[in-house]
């Protein structure tokens, strides 16, 4: 019998440039017990407006996005940026989201309270804390724990795990020099580590920094937490 339904937020980034991120987040959720529902009429979060200074844009996507999940339970996030956007921003929007907004690895470490999933990875991990995530929602050690559990994976720190990453949504297009200079900052810093694979809660992140490690042609890989822990 399932623990209880939940409805996925699959987010804008995840939906067109990384689905395997949302099946992986959908195989770990229901390895933990749960049924899934994901609306087909979501659309996004509102962040890029928002960020923009385009607030009732946003306001308007950020109501569709409460009428979509009116019904649910708890809506499950694979992005510390946008659950940051709906549990903390959408109150300057004057929306008002009912159901229970978590991101991925919050839900898992404090509502399903599961960190071993049974999942194997061979390969030296660093892990990047993304700043939504980090700053907005505190979320430091729940994906640390939940790689701990992982077979054959070794999780090394990197020195500048909490520097930005450089990417920052629309920053990267205004400010493209700076951008490149902090990614390419963060990517020394996990050059150092020795690490073959990247691991983040953000794929917006995780792209940015798998751009400049094509750039440099590193032998070097990123990953969604969710892909390594559905990994078998």
């Amino acid at each position: 019998m399932a623990k209880g339904r939940i409805s996925l937020f699959v987010t804008c980034v995840v939906d067109q440039l990384f689905p395997n991120v949302g099946i992986a987040m959908a195989d770990v959720l229901e390895r933990a017990g749960y049924e899934l529902d994901v609306p087909e009429n979501q659309t996004c979060c509102g962040q890029p407006a928002f960020n923009s200074g385009y607030r009732e844009e946003a306001r308007m996507v950020a109501e569709h996005f409460r009428k979509v999940f009116a019904d649910a339970e708890y809506v499950i996030v694979p992005s510390g940026s946008c659950a940051s956007m709906i549990s903390h921003h959408f109150h300057d929007l004057q929306v008002k989201v009912a159901p229970k907004v978590y991101e991925f690895s919050t839900f898992l470490t404090e509502v399903a309270k599961i960190e071993d999933f049974g999942a194997k990875f061979d390969g030296v991990v660093t892990y990047h804390d993304s700043c939504h995530a980090l700053r907005d929602l505190r979320i430091k050690e729940g994906p640390r724990r939940l790689l701990s559990k992982v077979r054959g994976l070794e999780l090394r720190e990197m020195d500048a795990a909490e520097e930005c990453c450089g990417f920052g949504g629309t920053f990267s297009v205004k400010f493209a020099g700076i951008s490149g200079g902090m990614a390419r900052t963060k990517i020394e810093s996990i050059k150092r580590t020795g690490a073959d694979t990247i691991v983040s809660i953000d794929s917006s992140c995780l792209m940015q920094l798998q751009g400049a490690i094509s750039r440099e042609g590193l032998n070097m890989k990123t990953m969604h937490l969710a892909e390594v822990l559905a990994s078998k």
